[in-house]
């Protein structure tokens, strides 16, 4: 008897089975989320735009799935990012816009997209704008920061800390600042000023562009920011050359991941102010700054869709496009977006903006590309993105334990285009709160006046005493008020309403 016999075919049994299990976790799709700052809804050619083209995001809707009706959770940044990673709104964190040395806004003992996804088998990754918070203090930028992405579920991150317009202006790459100098420690300072780079109050000479008085701290490339700061020069980012570095590193995560699942949250800096256009871009439209910083986001989209193709990984990647709030022309620097927007409408037809209650505040561009499963289209549902947790769970065969993602729900068959069935209330957090129920949008009263620094961004947050609602269909530029008519509708929503906020 060959006794290699049983040997082999054991050997060939295991192998075989190694196969498949291979080929079982490689059925589930790579994810990208390309997550825009301040883009609305109205900026992209497929939905519209005036003035810009937007070649690489129009040639993924006509390949995809575009949405008519999708919302991100807020009307402001740091709300929007904690919703969509944690599946929870963010009142209940009583999260708002963060200072850049603010400290992690996300419980690392809770459950988060990236930790599900880890489980799943994937390798996550974060490249771009943060804005969370870093460490659990005040944080020593000279030294690994002890809490971030990693604790909430990257394996891999490489950040903008906060914002463009506020201090560190540096990299941080898996918590430590990128080509930082021991010898030039780094201080941040929110309040109290430091001596370190000039002050743009005191030297407007320096500034490429000029601000209101809340961005007139350190000046550092030749644009003034919130905040102060001394030392690390040696690890200052060059504003731009900020949409070549981060489209660098995420597709160099694609390539260095491509033979895994992997999950890429590309966060863009672009087209949130300073709006600072690559010589590459300047005058790529008829807008201005903000104009040509749309024009670099697509081209950064661009790169992403490329990076897949190289790799023969576009066919089974589920991309999903999208902006963590509505259009803002003037958020303190003067580069002319109001005066030179022209016909373009940055929110469409939608009233409202970044910092608003109306309904453009949280109505994104939202592009859904997975050729593998996903049929060219438009729908309509009503979808939020503090949904992605649990859709995306769905899809990859994973639970959520009940304390985590409490306001997520399901809705991968609608946002896979295999269903039109949506959310039947919406939450939209702003200043005040909206509520979608259909084509019906109720906003909450708020008796107070608005805040100096909202006025001075030409911005209407929807403060008002008495209940505001709207028919979306018949009224898509919420201008009629038609609470008084619709008690029934009004009763229905404030309870809904309530109910949410109580939970």
């Amino acid at each position: 008897m060959n006794i290699l016999t049983p040997l082999k075919s054991a050997v060939f049994a295991v192998l075989i089975c190694i196969a498949f299990n291979a080929c079982a976790q490689r059925a589930n799709p790579n994810i990208v989320i390309i997550y825009v700052d301040d883009l609305g809804y109205g900026d992209i050619g497929v939905n519209g735009a005036i003035g810009v083209e937007t070649p690489h995001i129009d040639k993924l809707a006509s390949n995809g799935l575009n949405f008519t009706d999708a919302h991100c959770s807020a009307s402001t940044c740091t709300p929007s990012r904690y919703s969509l990673l944690t599946g929870s709104y963010a009142f209940r964190r009583k999260a708002h816009i963060l200072e850049g040395d603010a400290p992690l806004i996300i419980d690392p003992n809770m459950g988060t997209l990236p930790k599900m996804l880890q489980k799943a088998g994937y390798n996550t990754g974060i490249v771009g704008k943060w804005h969370l918070g870093l460490g659990n203090g005040k944080i020593d930028w000279n030294k690994k920061i002890p809490l971030g992405p990693e604790e909430v579920g990257f394996d891999y991150s490489f950040l903008i800390p906060a914002t463009g317009d506020r201090v560190p202006c540096v990299f941080v790459e898996n918590q430590e600042v990128v080509n930082l100098d021991p010898n030039d420690p780094i201080t941040v300072s929110y309040g109290t000023r430091i001596e370190g780079y000039p002050w743009g109050f005191q030297h407007p000479e320096l500034l490429k562009q000029h601000t209101d008085p809340y961005h007139q701290g350190a000046v550092i490339n030749g644009i003034s920011r919130i905040g102060y700061m001394k030392g690390g020069k040696e690890a200052l980012w060059v504003d731009e050359e900020i949409p070549f570095v981060l489209s660098d590193k995420a597709t160099a995560y694609i390539d260095e991941n491509k033979d895994n699942p992997f999950f890429l949250y590309f966060s863009l800096h672009d087209i949130h102010q300073p709006r600072i256009a690559n010589i590459k871009f300047v005058e790529s439209s008829t807008m201005g700054p903000r104009g040509d910083v749309i024009a670099q986001m697509d081209w950064c989209v661009g790169q992403i869709s490329k990076a897949l193709e190289k790799q023969g990984l576009l066919e089974n990647t589920l991309m999903i496009f999208t902006s963590d709030n509505g259009p803002i022309l003037d958020d303190g620097y003067l580069d002319y977006a109001r005066e030179l927007v022209g016909d373009h409408k940055p929110g469409g037809v939608y009233r409202g903006s970044k910092y608003s209650a109306y309904e453009a505040g949280t109505r994104m561009p939202t592009i859904v590309h997975w050729p593998k499963e996903v049929k060219a289209g438009t729908s309509s549902a009503l979808l939020s993105q503090v949904d992605l947790y649990a859709s995306l769970a769905s899809l990859v065969n994973q639970k959520i334990a009940k304390d985590d993602g409490v306001d997520s729900k399901n809705f991968i068959d609608a946002w896979l285009g295999k269903s039109s069935k949506g959310r039947e209330f919406l939450l939209e957090e702003a200043y005040t709160y909206g509520l979608r129920m259909g084509n019906w949008k109720y906003i909450m009263p708020k008796d107070k006046p608005v805040p100096n620094w909202i006025v001075q961004k030409f911005v209407d947050p929807g403060f008002h005493p008495e209940p505001q609602l709207f028919n979306l269909d018949e009224d898509p530029s919420e201008s009629k008020n038609m609470a008084d008519e619709n008690p029934e509708v009004v009763a229905k929503m404030e309870a809904e309403l309530k109910s949410i906020l109580e939970k």
